[in-house]
Protein backbone atom coordinates (compact mmCIF):
# COMPACT_ATOMS: atom_id res chain seq x y z
CA UNK A 1 0.00 0.00 0.00
CA UNK A 2 3.11 2.37 0.90
CA UNK A 3 4.56 1.83 -2.33
CA UNK A 4 1.45 2.46 -4.36
CA UNK A 5 0.96 5.52 -2.76
CA UNK A 6 4.52 6.52 -3.61
CA UNK A 7 4.11 5.51 -7.23
CA UNK A 8 0.42 7.93 -7.42
CA UNK A 9 2.43 10.82 -5.66
CA UNK A 10 5.02 10.81 -8.08
CA UNK A 11 2.94 9.72 -10.97
CA UNK A 12 0.39 12.66 -10.08
CA UNK A 13 3.44 15.01 -9.35
CA UNK A 14 5.66 14.20 -12.65
CA UNK A 15 1.93 14.61 -14.68
CA UNK A 16 1.72 18.70 -13.03
CA UNK A 17 5.26 19.32 -14.04
CA UNK A 18 4.62 18.74 -17.76
CA UNK A 19 1.40 20.08 -17.53
CA UNK A 20 3.42 23.23 -16.23
CA UNK A 21 5.96 22.62 -18.76
CA UNK A 22 3.05 22.72 -21.47
CA UNK A 23 1.26 25.81 -20.72
CA UNK A 24 4.48 27.95 -20.19
CA UNK A 25 5.20 26.44 -24.09
CA UNK A 26 1.14 26.93 -25.15
CA UNK A 27 1.76 30.68 -24.01
CA UNK A 28 5.17 30.91 -25.01
CA UNK A 29 3.71 29.95 -28.19
CA UNK A 30 0.70 32.23 -28.65
CA UNK A 31 2.56 35.54 -26.56
CA UNK A 32 0.69 38.18 -28.21
CA UNK A 33 3.07 41.38 -29.79
CA UNK A 34 2.95 45.01 -27.98
CA UNK A 35 -0.25 46.40 -29.86
CA UNK A 36 1.85 49.01 -29.70
CA UNK A 37 6.12 49.42 -29.46
CA UNK A 38 7.62 51.34 -26.73
CA UNK A 39 8.36 55.05 -28.03
CA UNK A 40 9.65 58.20 -26.65
CA UNK A 41 7.41 60.84 -27.34
CA UNK A 42 8.63 64.48 -26.03
CA UNK A 43 6.86 65.45 -23.03
CA UNK A 44 5.18 68.75 -24.11
CA UNK A 45 4.48 71.64 -20.79
CA UNK A 46 1.61 74.21 -21.06
CA UNK A 47 3.02 77.35 -19.91
CA UNK A 48 0.78 79.02 -17.32
CA UNK A 49 0.91 82.71 -18.02
CA UNK A 50 0.87 85.14 -14.75
CA UNK A 51 -2.44 85.32 -13.01
CA UNK A 52 -4.11 82.09 -15.05
CA UNK A 53 -6.08 79.38 -13.57
CA UNK A 54 -3.59 76.13 -12.70
CA UNK A 55 -6.08 72.89 -13.05
CA UNK A 56 -5.86 71.79 -17.08
CA UNK A 57 -8.81 70.34 -19.21
CA UNK A 58 -5.60 67.67 -20.24
CA UNK A 59 -7.13 63.77 -19.84
CA UNK A 60 -5.35 61.29 -18.60
CA UNK A 61 -5.83 59.52 -21.82
CA UNK A 62 -4.40 61.74 -23.77
CA UNK A 63 -1.31 63.53 -22.69
CA UNK A 64 0.81 66.31 -24.08
CA UNK A 65 3.78 65.82 -26.52
CA UNK A 66 5.61 67.82 -28.61
CA UNK A 67 4.77 65.03 -31.72
CA UNK A 68 0.95 65.19 -31.00
CA UNK A 69 0.83 69.10 -30.53
CA UNK A 70 2.79 69.13 -34.20
CA UNK A 71 0.38 66.62 -35.63
CA UNK A 72 -2.75 68.62 -34.47
CA UNK A 73 -0.90 71.36 -35.64
CA UNK A 74 -1.01 69.96 -39.50
CA UNK A 75 -4.43 68.80 -39.48
CA UNK A 76 -5.85 71.90 -38.18
CA UNK A 77 -4.73 73.47 -41.57
CA UNK A 78 -5.12 70.62 -43.86
CA UNK A 79 -7.66 70.97 -45.82
CA UNK A 80 -8.72 67.26 -47.28
CA UNK A 81 -9.63 66.41 -42.80
CA UNK A 82 -12.87 66.22 -44.75
CA UNK A 83 -11.84 63.30 -46.23
CA UNK A 84 -11.26 64.59 -50.22
CA UNK A 85 -8.12 65.49 -51.87
CA UNK A 86 -6.99 67.54 -55.05
CA UNK A 87 -6.72 71.07 -56.44
CA UNK A 88 -11.10 71.37 -56.12
CA UNK A 89 -11.07 74.34 -53.29
CA UNK A 90 -15.52 73.27 -52.99
CA UNK A 91 -14.29 69.91 -51.37
CA UNK A 92 -12.06 70.91 -49.12
CA UNK A 93 -12.69 72.61 -45.94
CA UNK A 94 -9.97 72.71 -42.57
CA UNK A 95 -10.54 73.82 -39.31
CA UNK A 96 -8.55 76.69 -40.42
CA UNK A 97 -11.29 77.46 -42.94
CA UNK A 98 -13.23 79.26 -40.28
CA UNK A 99 -11.23 79.89 -37.74
CA UNK A 100 -8.47 81.73 -38.64
CA UNK A 101 -5.58 83.39 -36.45
CA UNK A 102 -5.74 86.83 -36.95
CA UNK A 103 -9.21 87.08 -35.76
CA UNK A 104 -8.60 84.99 -32.51
CA UNK A 105 -9.37 82.14 -34.47
CA UNK A 106 -12.73 83.06 -35.38
CA UNK A 107 -13.73 84.23 -38.92
CA UNK A 108 -13.90 87.95 -38.51
CA UNK A 109 -16.29 90.83 -39.35
CA UNK A 110 -15.22 91.15 -42.90
CA UNK A 111 -14.61 87.42 -43.93
CA UNK A 112 -14.43 87.78 -48.16
CA UNK A 113 -16.81 84.37 -47.90
CA UNK A 114 -18.81 84.44 -44.57
CA UNK A 115 -20.71 87.68 -44.61
CA UNK A 116 -20.81 89.57 -41.15
CA UNK A 117 -19.01 86.83 -39.77
CA UNK A 118 -22.08 84.23 -40.51
CA UNK A 119 -20.10 80.62 -40.92
CA UNK A 120 -22.03 77.92 -42.83
CA UNK A 121 -21.18 74.45 -43.99
CA UNK A 122 -19.69 73.01 -46.94
CA UNK A 123 -23.16 72.60 -48.13
CA UNK A 124 -24.00 76.19 -47.56
CA UNK A 125 -26.31 75.14 -44.71
CA UNK A 126 -25.68 77.71 -41.67
CA UNK A 127 -24.19 77.49 -38.19
CA UNK A 128 -26.82 77.09 -35.88
CA UNK A 129 -24.75 80.37 -33.36
CA UNK A 130 -21.53 82.45 -33.98
CA UNK A 131 -18.26 81.59 -33.61
CA UNK A 132 -16.36 81.42 -30.23
CA UNK A 133 -13.09 81.67 -30.45
CA UNK A 134 -10.31 79.29 -29.51
CA UNK A 135 -8.14 80.70 -27.09
CA UNK A 136 -7.54 79.13 -23.62
CA UNK A 137 -9.64 76.20 -23.85
CA UNK A 138 -7.35 74.17 -21.80
CA UNK A 139 -8.70 76.35 -18.58
CA UNK A 140 -12.03 75.93 -18.91
CA UNK A 141 -13.32 72.75 -17.22
CA UNK A 142 -17.12 73.80 -17.20
CA UNK A 143 -17.66 72.33 -21.16
CA UNK A 144 -17.81 73.57 -24.17
CA UNK A 145 -19.95 75.55 -27.08
CA UNK A 146 -22.23 78.59 -25.75
CA UNK A 147 -24.58 75.99 -24.49
CA UNK A 148 -22.07 74.21 -22.63
CA UNK A 149 -23.06 70.36 -24.02
CA UNK A 150 -19.24 69.18 -24.10
CA UNK A 151 -18.97 68.17 -20.53
CA UNK A 152 -16.90 66.05 -18.67
CA UNK A 153 -19.71 64.23 -16.83
CA UNK A 154 -22.66 64.76 -19.40
CA UNK A 155 -24.87 61.65 -18.82
CA UNK A 156 -27.09 62.09 -21.85
CA UNK A 157 -23.95 61.61 -24.71
CA UNK A 158 -20.09 60.34 -24.81
CA UNK A 159 -18.94 63.30 -26.10
CA UNK A 160 -17.24 64.61 -23.40
CA UNK A 161 -14.43 67.21 -24.06
CA UNK A 162 -12.26 68.87 -27.00
CA UNK A 163 -11.62 65.31 -28.60
CA UNK A 164 -15.12 65.00 -29.02
CA UNK A 165 -15.60 68.06 -30.92
CA UNK A 166 -13.54 67.22 -33.86
CA UNK A 167 -15.59 64.46 -35.07
CA UNK A 168 -18.88 66.32 -34.79
CA UNK A 169 -17.01 69.24 -37.08
CA UNK A 170 -16.59 66.37 -39.66
CA UNK A 171 -20.23 65.27 -39.66
CA UNK A 172 -21.76 68.16 -38.76
CA UNK A 173 -23.75 69.25 -42.09
CA UNK A 174 -23.27 72.85 -41.26
CA UNK A 175 -19.62 72.22 -40.97
CA UNK A 176 -17.64 69.78 -43.12
CA UNK A 177 -20.50 67.07 -43.81
CA UNK A 178 -18.53 64.73 -44.49
CA UNK A 179 -17.81 61.27 -43.00
CA UNK A 180 -15.20 59.75 -40.47
CA UNK A 181 -13.77 56.88 -43.24
CA UNK A 182 -13.46 59.33 -45.33
CA UNK A 183 -11.49 61.65 -43.46
CA UNK A 184 -9.13 58.39 -42.06
CA UNK A 185 -8.91 56.60 -45.61
CA UNK A 186 -7.89 60.22 -46.94
CA UNK A 187 -5.38 60.94 -44.29
CA UNK A 188 -3.70 57.68 -44.04
CA UNK A 189 -2.97 58.23 -48.03
CA UNK A 190 -1.34 61.16 -47.57
CA UNK A 191 2.49 60.09 -47.36
CA UNK A 192 3.78 62.96 -44.39
CA UNK A 193 1.19 61.54 -42.13
CA UNK A 194 1.92 57.78 -41.04
CA UNK A 195 5.02 58.90 -39.66
CA UNK A 196 3.76 61.67 -38.01
CA UNK A 197 1.13 59.23 -36.53
CA UNK A 198 3.96 57.04 -35.57
CA UNK A 199 6.09 59.82 -33.83
CA UNK A 200 3.26 60.81 -32.22
CA UNK A 201 1.54 57.40 -31.25
CA UNK A 202 4.06 54.85 -31.75
CA UNK A 203 2.91 53.32 -34.59
CA UNK A 204 1.98 54.94 -38.07
CA UNK A 205 -1.86 53.94 -38.06
CA UNK A 206 -4.04 56.15 -38.57
CA UNK A 207 -7.43 56.25 -36.74
CA UNK A 208 -10.37 59.42 -35.71
CA UNK A 209 -9.16 58.79 -31.77
CA UNK A 210 -5.80 59.94 -32.91
CA UNK A 211 -6.79 62.82 -35.14
CA UNK A 212 -8.85 63.68 -32.83
CA UNK A 213 -6.24 63.44 -29.52
CA UNK A 214 -3.56 65.29 -32.19
CA UNK A 215 -5.78 68.32 -32.75
CA UNK A 216 -7.15 68.85 -29.23
CA UNK A 217 -3.73 68.54 -28.08
CA UNK A 218 -2.82 71.53 -30.68
CA UNK A 219 -5.80 73.63 -29.28
CA UNK A 220 -4.63 73.27 -26.01
CA UNK A 221 -1.55 75.21 -27.33
CA UNK A 222 -3.81 77.71 -28.47
CA UNK A 223 -2.67 80.43 -25.11
CA UNK A 224 -3.49 84.07 -24.79
CA UNK A 225 -1.63 85.79 -22.10
CA UNK A 226 0.35 88.86 -23.06
CA UNK A 227 -2.09 91.46 -24.19
CA UNK A 228 -1.33 95.17 -22.54
CA UNK A 229 -3.13 94.59 -19.79
CA UNK A 230 -1.48 91.26 -18.51
CA UNK A 231 1.81 93.43 -19.16
CA UNK A 232 0.29 96.28 -16.74
CA UNK A 233 -0.70 93.32 -14.10
CA UNK A 234 3.00 92.10 -14.10
CA UNK A 235 4.11 95.53 -13.77
CA UNK A 236 5.96 95.69 -17.47
CA UNK A 237 3.72 99.06 -19.30
CA UNK A 238 1.06 101.19 -17.30
CA UNK A 239 -2.39 101.50 -18.97
CA UNK A 240 -3.49 105.20 -20.25
CA UNK A 241 -5.88 107.00 -17.89
CA UNK A 242 -8.46 106.16 -20.69
CA UNK A 243 -7.57 102.19 -20.43
CA UNK A 244 -7.16 102.53 -16.53
CA UNK A 245 -10.23 104.43 -16.03
CA UNK A 246 -11.78 101.80 -18.15
CA UNK A 247 -10.72 98.97 -16.15
CA UNK A 248 -12.81 100.52 -13.04
CA UNK A 249 -15.20 100.91 -14.52
CA UNK A 250 -15.06 97.17 -15.77
CA UNK A 251 -14.06 95.66 -12.17
CA UNK A 252 -16.40 97.78 -10.07
CA UNK A 253 -20.70 97.27 -9.33
CA UNK A 254 -21.03 101.39 -9.48
CA UNK A 255 -19.36 101.52 -13.21
CA UNK A 256 -20.26 99.31 -15.51
CA UNK A 257 -20.40 96.26 -13.78
CA UNK A 258 -19.22 93.64 -15.98
CA UNK A 259 -16.63 91.92 -14.13
CA UNK A 260 -18.91 89.18 -11.97
CA UNK A 261 -19.11 87.40 -16.06
CA UNK A 262 -16.22 88.18 -17.43
CA UNK A 263 -13.71 87.40 -14.68
CA UNK A 264 -12.90 87.90 -10.67
CA UNK A 265 -10.87 86.84 -7.79
CA UNK A 266 -7.62 87.02 -9.59
CA UNK A 267 -8.79 85.33 -12.99
CA UNK A 268 -7.28 86.61 -15.97
CA UNK A 269 -9.06 84.33 -18.59
CA UNK A 270 -11.55 87.38 -18.74
CA UNK A 271 -14.42 84.86 -18.31
CA UNK A 272 -16.16 82.74 -15.51
CA UNK A 273 -16.62 80.15 -18.01
CA UNK A 274 -19.75 80.00 -17.08
CA UNK A 275 -23.47 80.71 -18.01
CA UNK A 276 -26.00 83.59 -17.39
CA UNK A 277 -29.09 85.11 -18.72
CA UNK A 278 -27.59 88.44 -19.77
CA UNK A 279 -31.01 90.41 -20.26
CA UNK A 280 -30.51 90.08 -24.21
CA UNK A 281 -34.05 89.38 -25.32
CA UNK A 282 -37.01 88.76 -22.59
CA UNK A 283 -38.83 86.09 -25.14
CA UNK A 284 -37.17 82.55 -25.79
CA UNK A 285 -37.34 80.46 -28.56
CA UNK A 286 -33.57 79.27 -29.45
CA UNK A 287 -33.56 74.94 -29.41
CA UNK A 288 -29.70 75.10 -28.01
CA UNK A 289 -29.42 77.39 -25.46
CA UNK A 290 -28.70 76.21 -21.68
CA UNK A 291 -32.17 74.86 -21.24
CA UNK A 292 -31.53 72.17 -23.98
CA UNK A 293 -28.36 70.90 -22.06
CA UNK A 294 -29.81 71.18 -18.29
CA UNK A 295 -33.74 70.80 -18.64
CA UNK A 296 -33.71 73.37 -15.61
CA UNK A 297 -36.67 76.00 -16.91
CA UNK A 298 -34.62 78.84 -15.23
CA UNK A 299 -32.05 78.24 -17.92
CA UNK A 300 -33.75 80.07 -21.05
CA UNK A 301 -31.66 82.60 -22.81
CA UNK A 302 -28.90 81.47 -20.72
CA UNK A 303 -25.21 80.95 -22.71
CA UNK A 304 -21.61 81.07 -22.07
CA UNK A 305 -20.10 84.12 -21.04
CA UNK A 306 -17.12 83.95 -23.40
CA UNK A 307 -13.90 85.46 -22.95
CA UNK A 308 -13.03 89.14 -23.81
CA UNK A 309 -9.47 88.31 -24.81
CA UNK A 310 -8.72 90.04 -28.05
CA UNK A 311 -12.18 91.09 -28.25
CA UNK A 312 -11.14 93.39 -30.81
CA UNK A 313 -10.78 91.39 -33.51
CA UNK A 314 -13.81 88.66 -33.06
CA UNK A 315 -16.63 90.35 -33.87
CA UNK A 316 -19.54 89.74 -34.63
CA UNK A 317 -20.75 89.31 -31.06
CA UNK A 318 -23.40 87.38 -29.12
CA UNK A 319 -24.07 84.48 -29.41
CA UNK A 320 -26.14 84.64 -32.72
CA UNK A 321 -23.55 87.72 -33.93
CA UNK A 322 -26.45 90.22 -33.65
CA UNK A 323 -23.63 93.34 -32.86
CA UNK A 324 -21.10 93.86 -35.26
CA UNK A 325 -19.09 96.66 -33.55
CA UNK A 326 -18.13 96.69 -29.87
CA UNK A 327 -19.82 99.75 -29.55
CA UNK A 328 -23.16 98.22 -30.42
CA UNK A 329 -22.07 95.79 -27.12
CA UNK A 330 -21.64 98.33 -24.89
CA UNK A 331 -24.77 100.26 -25.96
CA UNK A 332 -26.51 97.45 -25.48
CA UNK A 333 -25.27 96.86 -21.79
CA UNK A 334 -26.00 100.64 -21.14
CA UNK A 335 -29.14 101.35 -22.11
CA UNK A 336 -30.32 98.10 -23.94
CA UNK A 337 -30.59 95.22 -21.27
CA UNK A 338 -34.50 92.97 -21.67
CA UNK A 339 -36.17 92.19 -18.32
CA UNK A 340 -37.08 88.96 -17.89
CA UNK A 341 -37.87 86.00 -15.28
CA UNK A 342 -34.43 84.04 -16.37
CA UNK A 343 -32.02 87.06 -16.10
CA UNK A 344 -29.47 85.89 -13.96
CA UNK A 345 -28.82 87.92 -10.42
CA UNK A 346 -25.66 89.21 -11.34
CA UNK A 347 -27.18 91.52 -13.60
CA UNK A 348 -27.48 94.40 -11.27
CA UNK A 349 -28.75 96.43 -13.61
CA UNK A 350 -31.46 95.28 -15.19
CA UNK A 351 -34.72 97.37 -13.22
CA UNK A 352 -32.48 100.62 -14.81
CA UNK A 353 -31.98 98.81 -18.28
CA UNK A 354 -28.98 99.08 -17.83
CA UNK A 355 -25.68 100.54 -16.81
CA UNK A 356 -26.37 104.01 -17.89
CA UNK A 357 -22.57 105.04 -19.13
CA UNK A 358 -21.99 108.23 -20.23
CA UNK A 359 -20.31 108.66 -23.55
CA UNK A 360 -16.89 109.44 -21.72
CA UNK A 361 -17.63 105.91 -19.30
CA UNK A 362 -18.41 104.24 -22.99
CA UNK A 363 -15.03 105.11 -24.69
CA UNK A 364 -13.23 104.54 -21.67
CA UNK A 365 -14.58 101.07 -21.09
CA UNK A 366 -13.93 100.66 -24.44
CA UNK A 367 -10.42 101.46 -24.47
CA UNK A 368 -9.86 99.28 -21.60
CA UNK A 369 -11.70 96.44 -23.88
CA UNK A 370 -8.94 97.08 -26.54
CA UNK A 371 -6.50 96.71 -24.10
CA UNK A 372 -7.11 92.92 -24.05
CA UNK A 373 -6.00 92.74 -27.59
CA UNK A 374 -3.13 89.95 -27.73
CA UNK A 375 -0.95 90.72 -30.79
CA UNK A 376 1.35 87.82 -29.68
CA UNK A 377 -1.52 85.69 -30.09
CA UNK A 378 -2.63 86.69 -33.31
CA UNK A 379 0.63 86.02 -34.78
CA UNK A 380 2.17 83.81 -33.25
CA UNK A 381 4.03 81.18 -35.29
CA UNK A 382 3.70 78.03 -33.32
CA UNK A 383 -0.14 78.91 -34.14
CA UNK A 384 -0.01 79.18 -38.00
CA UNK A 385 -0.14 77.28 -40.91
CA UNK A 386 2.93 74.46 -41.49
CA UNK A 387 5.37 76.51 -44.23
CA UNK A 388 5.30 72.70 -45.75
CA UNK A 389 1.81 72.27 -45.61
CA UNK A 390 0.49 72.62 -49.44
Amino acid sequence: MKGSMHYLIHTYNKSIYFLFIGLIFLCSCNKPEPAEPDFNATPYTIQIPTYFPTILNIPDDNPMTVEGVKLGRYLFYDGRLRGYSGNNEDSLMSCSTCHIQAYGFECGIDHPKYKDGKTFGINGKPTPHSMMPLCNLVFNNNGYFWNGMIYKDNPQTNRRNIEDIVSMGILAEHEMNSSIERTVACIKNISIYPPMFKAAFGTEEVTIERIEKALAQFLRTLISGNSKFDRYIRGEEQLTPDELQGFILFTTEEGADCFHCHGSDGNLLMTTNDFYNNGLDSVFNDSRDRYAVTGNSMDRGVYRAPSLRNIEVTAPYMHDGRFKTLDEVIDFYSEGLQASPYVHPLMHKIADGGALLTPKEKRQLKAFLLSLTDNEFLTNPAYAKPDDLP
